[in-house]
C-alpha cells in the first residue's frame, strides 16, 4: 500500500506542477508570437522592397531592349524560364514574381504609356495580401527609379506623397 500511496502523491505533485507551468508558458507564448509575426512582417516587407527595385530594373532593361515596344504593363512579359528571350518572354524576373503574388504581397503594373504617346512611362505598385499580417507598407517606383512606401497601404498615396526608401 506504501508504493500505491506513494505513487499517488508523485502523481498529484506532477500534476500540480505542470498546472503551475501553464501560466508561464502561455506568457512566453504571449511575448514570443506578436515577435514572430513582426519580424515575419519586416522579413516580407524587405523582400517586397527588393522585388519592386527588381522589376523596375526590368522594366528599364526591357525599355532599352524593346525601344519601339517601351515599357510593359504586363509582368508576364518579364518573366520566362524559356531558352531564348523574346518580346513576350524577356526572362528579366523570375515566373513567382511573374505571378503577381510573392513574399505576401501583391506586385502591380499599372498606368503605362507607350512611347508614341511621350516618353513612356509606367508604375509598379506592391502591396500587402493581407495588411498587419503579411506587410503593413506599400512600395512603389515609376520611370525615375526612386522606390517609395506608404505606411497608409495606399497605392496612390504611395505614389503621390510616399516616402523615400534609402
Amino acid at each position: 500500500m506504501d508504493a500505491c500511496r506513494a505513487a499517488a502523491l508523485g502523481g498529484l505533485i506532477l500534476g500540480y506542477m505542470g498546472i503551475a507551468f501553464i501560466p508561464l508558458i502561455l506568457i512566453v507564448a504571449a511575448i514570443a508570437i506578436p515577435n514572430l509575426l513582426r519580424a515575419r512582417i519586416a522579413a516580407n516587407e524587405s523582400s517586397a522592397f527588393r522585388a519592386v527595385r527588381r522589376i523596375t530594373t526590368a522594366e528599364v532593361t526591357y525599355y532599352l531592349a524593346n525601344p519601339r515596344v517601351g515599357y510593359t504593363c504586363t509582368l508576364s512579359d518579364l518573366a520566362g524560364n524559356e531558352r531564348i528571350s523574346s518580346v513576350a518572354k524577356a526572362r528579366l524576373i523570375d515566373d513567382g514574381l511573374a505571378s503577381g503574388t510573392k513574399y505576401g504581397y501583391q506586385f502591380v503594373l499599372q498606368n503605362c504609356v507607350r512611347p508614341e504617346k511621350g516618353e513612356g512611362s509606367y508604375q509598379v505598385v506592391a502591396y500587402p495580401v493581407s495588411r498587419d499580417q503579411t506587410g503593413v507598407k506599400t512600395f512603389c517606383s515609376d520611370e525615375t527609379g526612386v522606390v517609395r512606401f506608404d505606411t497608409n497601404g495606399s497605392p496612390d498615396e504611395c505614389l503621390a506623397h510616399g516616402e523615400r526608401m534609402r
